[in-house]
């Protein structure tokens, strides 16, 4: 009796997978060959507007770091300038009062009060290490190194404003050294009638006093006669 009739013994099945792979193939070709439909378009539309704006916050954040960054290099910029003018300013001007101090025993308080505040602003300054800031502290640092050259500016500005030997404008010593006229020297700066008076009998009166005893010779030589 024959047997039934099995119909996958005479499928190939090598065939029916390059018959599907073809199939799967052309199916890819029409579909890239095919106008994209709306959906599509909206679709690579809100991909492209997402990668856009992925961009656009990349910009933004790249920006700020640049923005950081460069005033970072800013306020270094300005502590490395600043400490510079300040330690030459200050180490010119501490010069420049200890000779004054010297010359101005009147103004040595004032000057000494002067010289010690500018040289603790200076050691301020000076004690600045640069080198060993970190990443942790580099912000706090050099803020604090800042504030420092600020105070010593001010300290600084604050002592030329009260000596005029730090601007340029005080007298020379000479000239300060320099004797007034005799009559003002002895009237203490004062010239009034009085004054003048006075000044004219504490001259006169030796001459006066001379005068008279001349006289009374005379006049006994006369009646000794």
């Amino acid at each position: 009796m024959p047997s039934e009739y099995d119909g996958t013994e005479f499928v190939d099945a090598d065939f029916q997978l390059h018959k599907t792979r073809a199939a799967a193939t052309l199916e890819g070709a029409h579909a890239q060959s095919r106008a994209p439909t709306l959906e599509e378009l909206d679709l690579k539309a809100a991909e492209a507007q997402q990668k856009l704006a992925e961009l656009k916050r990349l910009q933004e954040e790249l920006e700020r770091q640049r923005a950081a960054l460069e005033e970072t290099r800013r306020r270094q910029l300005e502590f490395q300038t600043g400490r510079n003018e300040v330690i030459h300013g200050i180490t010119h001007a501490l010069g420049l009062l200890e000779e004054a101090e010297f010359e101005h025993r009147r103004e040595a308080e004032q000057m000494s009060k002067a010289i010690a505040d500018l040289r603790a602003a200076l050691q301020k300054v000076e004690a600045i290490r640069e080198e060993t800031w970190t990443k942790e502290n580099f912000e706090v640092e050099l803020t604090k190194a800042l504030t420092a050259i600020e105070n010593a500016r001010m300290e600084l500005n604050a002592a030329r404003l009260k000596f005029e030997v730090l601007s340029g404008k005080e007298q020379p010593l000479a000239e300060r050294a320099a004797p007034r006229d005799t009559l003002s020297a002895l009237l203490g700066g004062r010239t009034g009638l009085a004054q003048l008076c006075k000044l004219g009998l504490a001259l006169t009166w030796p001459l006066v006093v001379v005068g008279l005893l001349a006289l009374a010779l005379l006049a006994m030589l006369v009646l000794g006669r």
